[in-house]
Formats: C-alpha cells, sequence, structure tokens
C-alpha cells in the first residue's frame, strides 16, 4: 500500500519537472521608436529694396532742387525734401497721392500766377514726348500713354488704365467732355482736367 503510493508521488513530481523544462521562455523585445528627424529649410527672404531716382522740384518750395528718392515713395514725399511750400505757393492741383518716377519734374506754382500756360508742368515726366500731346501743350488724352496721363492732377495709374481701356472699346474721345464717360471720372475731376487735356 505504502510502495503504490510512493509510486504515485514520484511520477506526479516527475511529470512537473518535464513540463516545466519543456515550458519554453519567452523574451519580449521592445521595440524603440526612433523620433523622425524633421530637417528644417530655411528660406532666406530678399526683399526688393526700392529703385533710387531723381525728381527736380521747381517753384513755390522752401528749397528747390533736384532729390533722391525710391519709386515707393509719392509727390508729398518730394515736396516735403524741398522744405515745403512756400507763402503763396497754389498747391490746390498738386496730387500729393501720386507715385514718383525718375526724372520727373515737380512744378509748384505761386498764386496769381498765370496757371493755364504753366498748368501741365505741373507734375511731368521727361520721357513725354510731344507726339502725344498737342500743340497748346496739353495732354492728347487720346494718344496720351499710362504715364503722361498720370501727370494730369487727379490721375493716378488706375484712372490712367481706364481712360486707356475706355479709348481701346469705343474709341478715340471725340471732346474732352467725354472723359466723364470714364469709370471713375466724374464732374469734380473733370473741373481740373479740362483746361490741360485736348483731343487734337
Amino acid at each position: 500500500m505504502l510502495l503504490p503510493s510512493i509510486l504515485c508521488v514520484t511520477g506526479i513530481i516527475a511529470f512537473t519537472f518535464l513540463r516545466e523544462e519543456e515550458e519554453p521562455s519567452f523574451e519580449f523585445i521592445t521595440e524603440v521608436e526612433q523620433e523622425p528627424i524633421e530637417v528644417v529649410a530655411q528660406e532666406i527672404e530678399v526683399e526688393q529694396q526700392p529703385q533710387r531716382i531723381l525728381v527736380d522740384v521747381k517753384g513755390a518750395v522752401n528749397y528747390p532742387g533736384v532729390y533722391e528718392l525710391t519709386e515707393a515713395d509719392r509727390v508729398v514725399d518730394a515736396i516735403k525734401l524741398a522744405g515745403g511750400y512756400v507763402d503763396g505757393a497754389n498747391a490746390q492741383l498738386i496730387n500729393h497721392a501720386q507715385k514718383l518716377q525718375d526724372e520727373m519734374v515737380i512744378y509748384i506754382p505761386l498764386e496769381g500766377q498765370d496757371t493755364e500756360l504753366d498748368m501741365q508742368q505741373f507734375i511731368s515726366s521727361a520721357s513725354s514726348s510731344s507726339a502725344d500731346s498737342s500743340s497748346s501743350g496739353k495732354v492728347n488724352i487720346n494718344t496720351a500713354d499710362e504715364t503722361q496721363l498720370t501727370t494730369l492732377p487727379g490721375i493716378g495709374p488706375a484712372k490712367a488704365k481706364a481712360i486707356i481701356a475706355h479709348r481701346d472699346e469705343h474709341g478715340k474721345f471725340q471732346a474732352i467732355d467725354g472723359l466723364k464717360n470714364v469709370t471713375g471720372i466724374g464732374d469734380k475731376t473733370f473741373e481740373q482736367l479740362k483746361d490741360l487735356i485736348d483731343i487734337k
């Protein structure tokens, strides 16, 4: 009776021992995730500097002369460099917001001057050709290009382009008051221009 019990216990121990040896051991490998390396491309922004230009300021200013500015500057900036207006200056028809151009002449008349003769000189460009002006010296709105149109008071690049577009679409102006048919040009602007423009 004792012997079978001993054999039974011994068999159980042996079975348990063999089973533990047969059980495979597992090795867990943890993968280490590598963070991606970001390459940041540094963009070097090259700021384009406005082109330097020369502008001639004449007439009723404190310091008439030639001044160096940039294409980004306006007429008002040139007048400030020239010391501003003298007493008695007539600046009513000057377009202070107009952008400057190289070789531009800005002429400021005095009160009481014959502005009908001098008006076309208020703001003019040396690149203007006689072919685009009438014999009276006025700006021919039928032939003037954008640069010449912007020499007129109250006419900036946008309105100059509108005049040219209207001219291309409807043909040449038959009368100077036809300018009022251009978008953006009303009676007030036309009153400033009527003595300075021509269609011949």
